[in-house]
């Protein structure tokens, strides 16, 4: 059975504490709840997506040195199903594991990770935060490698080259995902 959103916070409040996290975990729900729409899927799917999202960084806060390390036989253990487990690996691809993102879900995943983080901060440099905020405000934040500076642009236009999308477009998604949860 695909990962519920109830399933993907319970499991996530037995790893993650720190409120940072927490926000991550949600700006990248929201994306992944965006990316479902976008590639056309029903609703269902939108929160099986947003769920696979809000629990990607499962091991991340007890581990991070080793990351994904603790995530994969500790899920399936828990009865996530196995694609979804994939998934959540995937988004470590050529980071921490050499799981290639195959799916929308998991290239939007592999995506989402990063560029949640430079959207976020982009939208913390505004009196209005998120409720107005245009890609183009975070394509240029996105130039300059000194802001956001943790989140990797490499990895970001990797993610672009899988999803075959450009930067823009996939800011959208990121910005409407991220506003529709705020």
């Amino acid at each position: 059975m695909p990962l519920s959103l109830a399933q993907a916070e319970r499991l996530l409040a037995t790893t993650t504490h720190d409120p940072h996290l927490l926000l991550h975990a949600r700006n990248v729900r929201g994306c992944m709840e965006a990316f479902a729409r976008h590639f056309g899927q029903p609703p269902e799917e939108v929160e099986h997506w947003g769920a696979v999202g809000y629990l990607h960084d499962y091991d991340y806060e007890l581990f991070p040195e080793e990351h994904l390390k603790h995530t994969e036989a500790e899920l399936l253990a828990e009865g996530v199903d196995a694609a979804d487990v994939r998934a959540i690996m995937s988004h470590g691809w050529s980071i921490c594991n050499d799981i290639k993102p195959e799916t929308d879900l998991e290239k939007s995943l592999f995506t989402a990770d990063e560029l949640s983080g430079i959207v976020w901060a982009t939208s913390l440099m505004r009196p209005t935060g998120l409720s107005d905020l245009e890609p183009r405000s975070v394509l240029k934040k996105f130039k300059d490698r000194k802001f956001a500076a943790k989140c990797s642009r490499e990895v970001i236009l990797r993610g672009l080259e899988l999803l075959g999308m450009d930067l823009a477009d996939v800011v959208a998604v990121c910005i409407d995902g991220m506003r529709a949860i705020a």
